[in-house]
C-alpha cells in the first residue's frame, strides 16, 4: 500500500476537518491568512484536513488557485494530518485537477459531482472511475446533488483500486442501507451532511462515525466537545450542545442557499479571524443574521463552559 494511502486509511475515522479558503477584500486567495487558519483547525487535531472543498469553495477556485491552495496546505500541515484536496467539475477538468492535487503534494482526494450535467448511473460510474484513472491518491466519492449513485453503481465504483470511500452529504438513510448491502461494506461511509453532528447518530447507525464538522472550522471548542460527547456515549452533553447550537445553526443555515459555507466566514470573522468575503454566486451574510449567528455562538460556547465534557 502506497504511503499516501495508509495516510487516508487512517484518516476515515473521527472528526474531519473542512478549512474555508480565505481571500482578501479584493476578492484574491490570502495564502497568509490560510495558513493561519490551518493552523488554528489542526489544533482541534482532526483526522484529516479536506481542502479547497465545498466549504473552501472549490467550485470558485481557477485551476491555477487550487494548485496554489492545495501546495500551500501540503507544505503548512507538513504531516501533521493527512491533506485531502477537491476536484470537481467536468470529467477531465475534475482529472486535471486530480493530477494537480497530486503534483502539490495532496494524500487523497474528494470528488465531488460534476456540475449541472445529471447522467444515468453508467456515465456517473464512467465519470469516476477516469478522475480515479488520472491519480495514483485514494479518492473518495462524494454523494449529493447531481452525484446520487445506485446501489449497483457504487458496487462497481468499490472495485475500483483507489476509490476507498463514500462521503455522504444526501441523507436518504434507505439508500445508504442498500449501498452497504450492495457493496458488502467494502466502501467506508463518511457523514457529509451539512450540519453533520445534527446526524451523527443516525450514521453512526450504518456504522459511519466519522463526519465533517463545519463547526470545526469557526467555534472549534463546541465541535471537539461535541465529538468528545458522541465518542464516549454522553447523550446528555450531546443533547445540549444539539439544542444550544447545532439545532439553531443549521435552522438557520436552511433560511438562504449557500449559508453552508457563508456562514462559516461569518462565524470566523464573529471570532475576530475573518477570512475575507466569499465569492459569487455565494452571497454575504445579512446583518441580520450575523447578529443571530453571534447569539448562537454565545449559546454553544455558554454551554460547553457550564457543562465539563469527560
Amino acid at each position: 500500500m502506497p504511503p499516501t494511502a495508509e495516510r487516508v486509511a487512517s484518516s476515515l475515522s473521527g472528526l474531519l476537518a473542512f478549512p474555508v479558503t480565505p481571500f482578501t477584500a479584493a476578492g484574491d486567495v490570502d495564502l497568509p491568512r490560510f495558513r493561519a487558519h490551518l493552523t488554528d483547525v489542526l489544533a482541534a487535531k482532526p483526522s484529516a484536513l479536506f481542502v479547497a472543498c465545498g466549504t473552501g469553495e472549490l467550485a470558485s477556485l481557477t485551476a491555477t488557485e487550487h494548485r496554489t491552495v492545495v501546495a500551500a496546505a501540503a507544505e503548512h500541515v507538513a504531516g501533521a494530518a493527512p491533506v485531502l484536496a477537491g476536484v470537481g467539475g467536468g470529467t477531465r477538468t475534475a482529472a486535471e485537477f486530480a493530477r494537480a492535487a497530486q503534483a502539490a503534494g495532496a494524500d487523497g482526494l474528494l470528488a465531488l459531482p460534476p456540475y449541472l450535467q445529471v447522467g444515468p448511473p453508467a456515465g456517473l460510474v464512467s465519470h469516476y472511475r477516469e478522475v480515479a484513472a488520472a491519480t495514483d491518491l485514494d479518492v473518495i466519492l462524494y454523494q449529493r446533488g447531481t452525484a446520487i449513485f445506485s446501489p449497483a453503481a457504487v458496487a462497481e465504483l468499490a472495485e475500483v483500486p483507489n476509490i476507498v470511500a463514500l462521503k455522504d452529504g444526501h441523507g436518504d438513510m434507505e439508500l445508504l442501507q442498500l449501498i452497504g448491502t450492495a457493496t458488502a461494506g467494502r466502501l467506508p461511509l463518511l457523514n457529509g451532511m451539512p450540519t453533520a453532528e445534527v446526524f451523527a447518530r443516525s450514521y453512526a447507525g450504518l456504522g459511519a462515525r466519522a463526519y465533517s464538522s463545519a463547526a470545526l472550522a469557526f467555534l472549534p471548542e463546541v465541535a471537539v466537545a461535541f465529538f468528545q460527547a458522541f465518542e464516549n456515549g454522553d447523550s446528555a452533553t450531546q443533547e445540549l450542545l444539539l439544542r444550544e447550537f447545532y439545532a439553531p445553526f443549521a435552522e438557520l443555515r436552511q433560511t438562504t442557499p449557500g449559508y453552508a459555507v457563508s456562514l462559516v466566514k461569518a462565524g470566523l470573522d464573529i471570532r475576530g479571524r475573518s477570512a475575507g468575503p466569499v465569492r459569487p454566486p455565494l452571497a454575504e451574510v445579512t446583518p441580520e443574521h450575523r447578529e443571530q449567528l453571534a447569539r448562537i455562538i454565545d449559546r454553544g460556547l455558554a454551554a460547553i463552559n457550564a457543562t465539563p465534557v469527560a
